[in-house]
């Protein structure tokens, strides 16, 4: 399989050159455009109880696509939000993602939900994660630019700006210092990190964006 991610940073996208009856998955709906005779079926994401899981609490769709061209062929997916298309190598490793950021994967990735914590639910990134292992391509993407970050110690983020993360970080969810600094500082709850490790981070958060519209609307 062959790769392209036409539009990063800003308006990334992923179109890939399948092998005969090559076999790909992506997030339902990520379809942008496809050859003709392109084949294309519906499969569930590890498993019907992780699926539902993951579409109550992850945000994730419950089915995947799984795309095939018996004579080779080209499909094109493009993330819901404008932002980076990234694309992570993973050889027995893992990466986890916050909901709604994966995108696609070689059928060989392994896709399970993890469970964040009662914090994480009130954290604006839902309460599960997605950890992805096993060995192949996996793709994922940004509300904007991604930030990559080695991490050898301790790292506090807003939990809007967090996308993915290696499992060799562990973290807890808290506040700005004190109560009054969390409900005064305008942040709300943050990630603090700790070990060693590399984190992706995002640029933007569509929680910001809808904050900043919200004047503007009129009736």
């Amino acid at each position: 399989m062959k790769f392209e991610l036409p539009g990063n940073p800003d308006y990334g996208s992923l179109t890939v050159h399948l092998q005969p009856d090559e076999v790909f998955l992506a997030e339902a709906g990520a379809m942008a455009w496809m050859s003709s005779q392109t084949e294309v079926k519906t499969k569930l994401m590890g498993g019907m109880v992780q699926a539902l899981v993951r579409k109550v609490t992850g945000g994730e769709s419950l089915f995947a696509g799984e795309y095939s061209h018996p004579t080779g062929g080209t499909i094109s997916f493009s993330p819901a939000v404008p932002g980076s298309v990234v694309h992570q190598k993973l050889d027995g490793s893992s990466l986890i993602l916050t909901a709604s950021s994966f995108l696609a994967c070689t059928p060989d990735i392994e896709l399970k939900m993890k469970f964040g914590g009662l914090k994480a639910l009130f954290s604006g990134e839902g309460a599960f994660q997605i950890e992805c292992s096993g060995t192949g391509d996996l793709f994922f993407n940004s509300f904007g630019a991604i930030v990559e970050k080695e991490i050898d110690g301790s790292f506090t983020v807003d939990t809007g700006h967090v996308v993915a993360w290696e499992p060799s970080l562990e973290y807890t969810i808290g506040g700005m210092g004190g109560l009054k600094s969390t409900l005064l500082s305008g942040e709300g709850l943050v990630m603090n990190f700790s070990g060693r490790g590399k984190i992706y981070l995002q640029t933007r958060t569509l929680g910001g964006l809808a904050g900043w519209l919200t004047p503007f609307p009129r009736g």
